[in-house]
């Protein structure tokens, strides 16, 4: 009698563990086989970036789902949001509590801000669950510069890691005149192309876009805010002003003179590198300043459709916001985050899925002509794609991406020479938090706004624009944002030792 009545305690325990395991959802009953997780429940990820949506998008989801279906019992929904639209509909999608997964972000794109929020998950246990393969693949540096307040809320896209300056320039323009680009060191070095296209090319404008300052600014400076920065080559965790730096001051009497050269397009003040791209390929350009790194001149080529060749006048420099230039945060509306984690698990370790999400499918959108080696399918080219790249740069570990006909072999090998010499900041790793003096930031940045693009545009006397910024930024609070970065600067240097 006693052993019977055992035996249905024990069916209505076993029972109970069933039901509770149900209740938890797919994911809790996920078992790691080695990188490919099985789970009861099958699940839809939503992928939110910037891009324009290509013709062939669904198919390439539907390409991805199958294969994720086997990996992760996954599906997935890519959802490309205009790069002009892109802040009035992400901002709508987090006020409403917009259920979704993976969102991309960067230093330059709101992360601090949203991570102030409560936008994304905090990922270190997350990752050491369900992302092992991850910290191996980045690496400490990548996701040392990547934390907030010491905890992880995005990964970094394994790329390049640093800035480094420089301009694409139209070949065949380049041929013409036989320009040796090769010994092309420094911005002066610039200066007589720039005069040879004034002075032959009536229909051509020498360089588009005055945005190039921004890369100008992080390939010399490890900004912070409001113009404090570490100057590159600081060996003294102090941050400067920019704006009373004798280096920065030059470069920008260095623009105003290029201005007045009339080397620059009719629309410096709103023109970015899209538009200059585009007006080489129209053959209206000459160059467009660019953050560079190896290959991007084929990178560009491909995409666009115009071969041009690239000259670097800055050696690479790492700062925070070059770990931080190109994450992706897991939602806090995500409803399976654990199963987004194991998504991102596998876009830094396996191939074959991201190169579905860079290239598209294969024998469709290119063809192989080696292991790693692809080019279009006949009849096919840069114009006529249906699955053009969104951005490799965005996502996952881009070493594992597959090359072109027409760049490098050795490409990501060069990547890596490229990280290996690039200069750390001194201040890698710090990433300042605004909240205490936030409403002194929003007028910091109003003054900003007023004189910034004028600067840079090279329309004016820098050093008059200059004192009038300086005079606005004080009575907009400057003062007591540069005690608070100064105090925050000190207390994080006490973590460091």
């Amino acid at each position: 009698m006693k052993k019977a009545h055992y035996l249905v305690l024990m069916i209505m325990l076993c029972g109970m563990l069933a039901l509770t395991g149900c209740s938890k959802g797919g994911t809790e009953n996920a078992t790691d086989t080695g990188g490919k997780q099985a789970q009861t429940e099958p699940y839809k990820i939503t992928l939110v970036y910037p891009a324009t949506a290509p013709k062939d998008l669904q198919l390439v989801q539907e390409e991805m789902s199958k294969y994720l279906t086997e990996k992760i019992n996954a599906t997935i929904e890519l959802k490309p949001i205009e790069w002009a639209s892109w802040d009035d509909k992400t901002n709508l999608m987090k006020i409403s509590n917009e259920p979704f997964d993976l969102m991309f972000t960067a230093s330059w794109f709101s992360y601090a801000k949203d991570v102030a929020k409560g936008q994304y998950l905090d990922l270190d246990e997350l990752m050491a669950q369900h992302g092992k393969d991850i910290p191996g693949i980045l690496g400490e540096d990548f996701i040392k510069g990547s934390r907030i307040g010491g905890k992880l809320y995005a990964l970094p896209t394994k790329k390049e890691f640093g800035q480094g300056f420089g301009f694409l320039l139209d070949k065949k323009l380049v041929d013409k005149y036989k320009f040796d680009i090769n010994g092309v060191k420094t911005l002066e070095d610039m200066e007589a192309m720039f005069q040879t296209i004034k002075d032959n090319e009536p229909g051509v404008i020498p360089i588009v876009s005055s945005k190039f300052t921004n890369i100008w600014d992080a390939a010399n400076y490890d900004g912070i805010v409001a113009n404090l920065s570490i100057p590159r080559g600081s060996s003294e965790l102090k941050a400067v002003d920019t704006l009373e730096d004798p280096k920065f001051i030059e470069f920008y009497k260095r623009m105003h003179q290029w201005n007045q050269n009339g080397w620059f397009d009719k629309d410096i003040l709103t023109s970015d590198a899209d538009q200059g791209m585009n007006m080489i390929k129209a053959g209206k350009a000459f160059a467009v300043a660019q953050s560079l790194k190896p290959g991007k001149d084929k990178e560009m080529s491909i995409t666009s459709g115009v071969e041009v060749v690239q000259v670097e006048t800055a050696e690479p420099f790492t700062t925070t916001g070059d770990a931080q230039g190109a994450m992706l945060g897991i939602s806090r509306t995500s409803k399976d985050p654990a199963r987004a984690m194991m998504f991102l698990n596998l876009l830094y370790s396996d191939p074959k899925l991201l190169n579905m999400l860079y290239w598209g499918i294969e024998g469709k959108h290119y063809v192989k002509k080696s292991d790693n080696v692809i080019d279009y399918p006949e009849g096919v080219n840069a114009d006529t794609q249906g699955y053009p790249n969104p951005g490799g740069w965005m996502f996952g570990n881009q070493f594992n991406s597959y090359l072109w006909v027409n760049e490098d072999p050795n490409k990501w090998e060069e990547f890596k020479k490229f990280n290996e010499r690039a200069e750390h900041s001194i201040a890698l790793g710090f990433a300042f938090d605004q909240e205490p003096v936030k409403s002194e930031m929003a007028s910091i940045a109003n003054v900003e706004k007023e004189f910034g693009a004028t600067l840079k545009s090279g329309a004016v006397d820098p050093e008059k624009i200059i004192a009038k910024w300086k005079e606005k930024r004080k009575s907009a609070g400057f003062d007591k944002v540069k005690a608070e970065v100064e105090k925050q600067l000190a207390a994080w240097a006490e973590t460091q030792k």
